[in-house]
């Protein structure tokens, strides 16, 4: 009866007035089987390189990352349903939105005769079925099918793992699908340059799509109060000088000439006190800078929630194989929230970038 007294003392000596009555953090070793492991690796978009950027300057990163052996590699883009959807509710989210960050599948749904939702049950009826040792035919049919089902970049694995004799148009993929997945004259991008290569040379068969936007409003910048919350986001911003590592990465992403610049300049991104600086700098000055309309906070929530979802698409990548290694290429800014968001999981267990990044 002792024991039991002094256990429950213990409880709520835990969980002080007004905090919650379960954290998943207190109980990570009660789970069956190892924990599933995630990587957060933040990046610079690398469409802002220079278009004379050699992509062969990443393979020692990709050589790195691919120590830590990831089972599921997941990319900061929007899937072909969140981009169905926001098509379809482009009076909610904006058709800003849409027309940002998704592509008109049209064309390769008159080719194909498949539109997104079809095509994506079609790919998981595919993977379902896989072989262990697929034919050619079969690379250049799931890529095509990856197409109509609006990932781009989980058909650039498929093309990455054909022959180089076989990286052909063929068995429903078009030569204008091929011109697609080459992206010919299209700066370099951290979806195909590092998670794509990284997926092909790990012998994984995709990428997953983890960014989501349905927190983006319809939302006039022109208007009055468009113009208005501008404002108020920039003067926070203006507050104060930026952060020393922005500098840092200014220098590192107009100079990068070698491998070593390029795990430099990754080494800086991942570091600790650059992601507290960074998110200092700008969700920290804006969550409290002083707005009638509370502004800052706007922006704010609207920030958390987008990591907070993207934080559920790469969770729940694991409901299949709950033990996996994950490694999740991001945007920097968002590798502190994710980080935070997924360490509350209770069978996720976090990996620090910066072992991989030495």
């Amino acid at each position: 009866m002792l024991s039991v007294l002094l256990a429950l003392t213990a409880a709520s000596q835990t969980f002080a007035a007004g905090s919650p009555a379960f954290d998943p953090r207190l109980h990570k070793t009660q789970i069956a089987g190892q924990p599933a492991q995630v990587l957060v690796l933040g990046t610079m978009h690398l469409s802002g390189l220079p278009s004379s950027t050699d992509p062969r300057l990443f393979q020692p990163l990709l050589d790195r990352l691919a120590r830590f052996n990831p089972q599921i590699i997941t990319i900061e883009a929007l899937s072909g349903e969140e981009c169905d959807t926001l098509q379809r509710f482009k009076s909610v989210h904006g058709a800003d939105t849409w027309d940002t960050y998704c592509i008109d599948p049209g064309p390769i749904q008159k080719a194909t005769g498949l539109d997104v939702p079809a095509a994506t049950a079609e790919v998981d009826r595919t993977l379902a079925a896989w072989p262990a040792d697929p034919a050619p035919a079969q690379r250049r049919h799931l890529a095509m099918l990856f197409l109509a089902a609006n990932d781009r970049a989980s058909a650039t694995v498929q093309w990455l793992r054909l022959p180089g004799s076989e990286r052909h148009a063929g068995d429903g993929l078009t030569q204008e699908m091929v011109d697609i997945i080459l992206r010919k004259g299209k700066s370099l991008n951290e979806n195909y340059t590092i998670a794509a290569a990284l997926a092909a040379q790990l012998g994984l068969e995709r990428v997953y799509p983890a960014d989501d936007h349905s927190a983006d409003t319809a939302f006039d910048e022109k208007s009055p109060e468009g113009q208005a919350y501008g404002k108020a986001i920039q003067a926070a911003w203006d507050e104060k000088p930026a952060p020393p590592v922005r500098a840092q990465e200014e220098r590192l992403e107009k100079n990068l000439r070698s491998a070593a610049d390029v795990v430099a300049l990754y080494r800086l991104l991942n570091a600790p006190r650059s992601q507290r600086d960074s998110i200092a700098s700008d969700m920290g000055r804006n969550v409290s800078f002083p707005n009638p309309k509370l502004y800052g906070r706007q922006y704010v929530a609207w920030w958390e929630t987008r990591n907070l979802r993207i934080a559920a698409n790469i969770r729940s990548t694991l409901q299949q194989k709950p033990d996996a290694r994950v490694l999740s290429i991001i945007g920097a800014t968002h590798k502190g929230y994710l980080d935070a968001y997924l360490d509350m999981m209770q069978d996720v267990r976090l990996v620090d970038a910066m072992q991989f990044l030495k």
